[in-house]
């Protein structure tokens, strides 16, 4: 029995402090939201290569069918700075959390539309008009989605893994482009060509609606940030955030945009025009592409954390600008590969290929969110990531399509891929190393 005397005093319990969430639960809910939409992104993509220019174009060549689809993908990402307005506004006045349920919620009924649109058999004209417009909606919901996204998990996180966190929504748009990409190779084996353009294209849309009611479910179970709360509290939020960045931060908004040009043009390549280019010139089987797309987007998937990661140890720069530099010379090795027509060949160039896109694509949502504010944050990350969407990914499709249509060689398409790498190359030269810093408030 203790004695009196030497009895501690009892001291009050202190209140419980908001638990953050795990990381498990964060990695989900930021990767969930960016997987479910680029899968309702790359079902698009995939269709413009494969089945659109019959559908909704049916009135041309081949090739300057499938180079009108691709201008419905340039929509996508014309819309793109729309929603990095309108939503980056949003997300540093009303917080992450609302924007992210928001921008979800609005790809799925954009995706789901186009899974119910007639023809141009049936509606004439306003087939196309009509899938134009949703293009243009899923462009919006993407572009206001994936600052929310990132910031949700390194805003949350550790500070000394920021790159890692911020890498998990990086991982989205691979698993995305795999869920799609089995889902239609899983269609196309099982369906005939005639059904497949017939019907057969329209249910990965539709099966889009249910895959975003869980990634609905998933992102409203996590709260606000702290760092937003925070702001919230001591009443700093920027009352014209979109404003801010213009007048003081653009020189930071040039140089994060430009850090993610050359890495869109590199994917555009490597996932976009690989379908085109092996079932229209290599004249091989629609399987062949998919499945090279498919272990390609397995490997990225695992690759891009990895980086990340490895960006928290040696920082954005190093290992973002080695990405950059073995780009420019796999944009010349990759239809080396391609052009052997064989399939273990093709597997390699695509599988490599989205290796190095994963070195620049995996430190690059930290190196581009850190580059400003916390006030600011949203909004800035937003224009950067979709301003930069329209210069390098938009218009890739479509541009290295036109490129190979003109001169009938790969070699301008090689061409014009280093030269974008090169444009990333400047902007992550010239920028401050961000990984050791802690973030700006």
């Amino acid at each position: 029995m203790t004695h009196p005397s030497l009895a501690l005093p009892v001291l009050p319990t202190p209140p419980a402090l908001p638990r953050s969430p795990k990381m498990g639960r964060l990695a989900a809910a930021s990767s969930v939201g960016t997987t479910l939409e680029w899968y309702d992104f790359t079902i698009y993509n995939l269709m413009a290569a494969l089945v659109f220019n019959a559908v909704f174009f049916p009135s041309f060549d081949p090739l300057t069918g499938t180079i009108l689809a691709f201008s419905t993908y340039a929509v996508g990402y014309i819309s793109r700075p729309l929603g990095g307005f309108v939503f980056g506004h949003l997300g540093d006045k009303l917080g992450r959390r609302f924007v992210l349920a928001a921008t979800l919620m609005m790809m799925g009924v954009a995706t789901g539309l186009i899974g119910f649109l007639p023809g141009y058999a049936s509606w004439g004209i306003w087939s196309p008009v009509l899938l134009v417009t949703l293009r243009f909606l899923q462009g919006a919901a993407i572009g206001g989605e994936w600052a929310g996204a990132v910031l949700l998990s390194m805003e949350h996180g550790s500070q000394h893994q920021r790159g890692r966190n911020a890498s998990f929504a990086q991982v989205g748009p691979s698993c995305g482009t795999l869920l799609g990409t089995g889902f239609i190779t899983l269609l196309t084996l099982f369906l005939s060509p005639e059904e497949f353009q017939s019907w057969g294209w329209r249910i990965p849309f539709l099966a889009s609606v249910v895959l975003v009611a869980f990634g609905l479910w998933l992102r409203w179970g996590v709260e606000e940030t702290p760092v937003f709360l925070e702001l919230e509290a001591h009443h700093e939020k920027a009352q014209a955030p979109l404003k801010e960045v213009f007048t003081h931060h653009w020189r930071r908004l040039l140089m994060a945009g430009g850090s993610r040009i050359g890495s869109d043009v590199l994917y555009a390549l490597v996932v976009v025009f690989t379908l085109t280019y092996v079932t229209t010139v290599l004249h091989l089987s629609r399987p062949v592409a998919l499945t090279a797309t498919m272990l390609g987007a397995a490997c990225n998937a695992i690759a891009v954390p990895f980086f990340g990661a490895l960006s928290d140890r040696l920082g954005r720069r190093p290992v973002y600008i080695a990405g950059a530099l073995l780009g420019m010379v796999w944009a010349y090795v990759f239809f080396m590969l391609m052009d052997s027509a064989q399939p273990l060949q093709i597997c390699i160039a695509v599988v490599v290929g989205l290796i190095i896109h994963a070195m620049m694509y995996g430190p690059q949502a930290a190196f581009v969110t850190e580059q400003f504010p916390t006030r600011v944050r949203y909004a800035g990350s937003s224009l950067a990531y979709t301003l930069a969407g329209i210069v390098g990914g938009g218009f890739a499709p479509l541009i290295i399509a036109t490129l190979f249509k003109s001169y009938g060689s790969t070699l301008a398409i090689s061409v014009y891929v280093t030269a974008a790498l090169c444009l990333t190359l400047v902007a992550v030269f010239v920028a401050r190393e961000t990984a050791k810093a802690p973030l700006e408030n």
